[in-house]
């Protein structure tokens, strides 16, 4: 019992220490069919540090939430650039 609880004061801090995860919207060139969201889907879960993807054939986007310890918005767009679909991260409106 003791040895658990040693083991999880010391994880806490850890835990603390973790990234807030972040979403980022991309704007997805070149999806012209609905197969398409699923090739942008699995080129970004792909990425180290993506937990989510949603893609919106409709409005051309993919929503990615992510460890920004982990990867970066750059390795999100070239991810998809790679899978034969250029993005941008979208800037807030």
């Amino acid at each position: 019992m003791r040895k658990m609880l040693i083991a999880l004061l010391v994880a806490l801090p850890l835990a603390v220490l973790a990234a807030t995860p972040k979403t980022v919207t991309l704007a997805v060139q070149n999806m012209t069919c609905p197969l398409c969201p699923i090739t942008v889907k699995k080129s970004l879960e792909k990425v180290s540090g993506v937990s989510a993807v949603k893609v919106d054939f409709d409005h051309k986007t993919a929503t990615v939430t992510y460890d920004p310890d982990k990867a970066q918005q750059e390795a999100l767009t070239k991810a998809t650039t790679n899978a034969g679909y250029p993005s941008t991260v979208k800037t807030k409106e």
